[in-house]
């Protein structure tokens, strides 16, 4: 057994900390570490495929071009589809990233690059972080208070617009804190080589970091469009349709959304519609796969550039 030994180093009035040489205990605590986060990853995995192989199993069978063409149904199971809401989640999808990324890269620039080192700035920072982990639901409720409400005669009420508004507040946080993490990755060196060679600092924004930043700021948009899509709490708050007769046509139209179709569906006690539930679930998936592999593509196009 190898003994523990104590080095110790002195040397112009100063001493530093003890130093264990024995290195039995410590790769020991090192395996043991790996197994553990190895095991709680293996477990979430075979979770996620136990879910996904469940809701494939109950949803494919029903999936079909006239399951995906056809009107929602509340009555009959067999002739129901998801086309309205299928259209009410593309159009908060679009409308959604076109107001959430680029408040959410502009914010980032100012406070990162811009803003000053003061108190009001710092409370912001530190309330910007903590907004990331408020629940979806307080969202909705802010959504109904300002967009439907307050702001009713400009977003049209229960409209398509506010559902977009209400989830880019959802997503600001994400986008903005994954932006600034990318512009803090870009090094220094440039920005300094930028102001020697006479150009502004906005130049040195949009030429530079932008483009070195943006596949980092892409990541987090991903992830908080991922999140948006899905979300169903605040859109039954500002009043998303359970039911429409006509499909959602401009920004200002009603709309309906699939998690809030797949929500009353799995609510209801005929087994039917839990599997209209699961074949909702597989399609609100692709589109979400769909999008995801969009960003990606750009992500990855503006990495070749930097």
């Amino acid at each position: 057994m190898a003994q523990t030994t104590k080095v110790r180093e002195e040397g112009a009035g100063q001493q530093r900390p003890e130093f264990k040489a024995a290195t039995g205990t410590r790769y020991a605590l090192d395996k043991a570490f790996t197994v553990v986060v190895t095991v709680a990853t293996l477990v979430g995995i075979a979770v996620l495929a136990v879910l996904l192989i469940d809701v494939f199993r109950d949803g494919a069978p029903r999936l079909s071009w006239e399951f995906i063409t056809s009107d929602p149904s509340q009555i009959f199971p067999e002739n129901a589809g998801i086309i309205r809401p299928l259209i009410g989640s593309l159009w908060l999808l679009g409308l959604t990233a076109l107001i959430s990324v680029p408040l959410g890269i502009g914010a980032a620039i100012y406070l990162e690059e811009y803003a000053e080192d003061t108190l009001f700035n710092r409370i912001t920072e530190i309330n910007i972080s903590n907004l990331a982990g408020v629940p979806s639901v307080i969202y909705g409720l802010l959504g109904l208070g300002i967009f439907v409400n307050l702001l009713g005669g400009f977003t049209g009420g229960q409209s398509a617009v506010t559902g977009a508004l209400t989830l880019s507040l959802l997503i600001l946080p994400v986008i903005i804190v994954a932006t600034r993490e990318a512009l803090r990755s870009v090094p220094i060196a440039v920005r300094e080589g930028g102001l020697a060679l006479g150009a502004t600092k906005w130049e040195i924004i949009w030429s530079h970091l932008l483009p070195q930043s943006l596949p980092g700021a892409l990541t987090g948009t991903i992830l908080a469009l991922s999140r948006a899509i899905g979300e169903a709490a605040p859109l039954l708050v500002v009043g998303a349709s359970a039911y429409l007769t006509y499909n959602t046509t401009n920004p200002f139209d009603r709309y309906m959304a699939l998690p809030i179709q797949i929500f009353d569906w799995i609510q209801r006690p005929q087994e039917e519609f839990k599997v209209l539930a699961a074949a909702a679930i597989i399609v609100i998936m692709v589109v979400l796969l769909l999008a995801n592999s969009i960003a990606i593509a750009l992500r990855n196009k503006f990495q070749k550039q930097s």
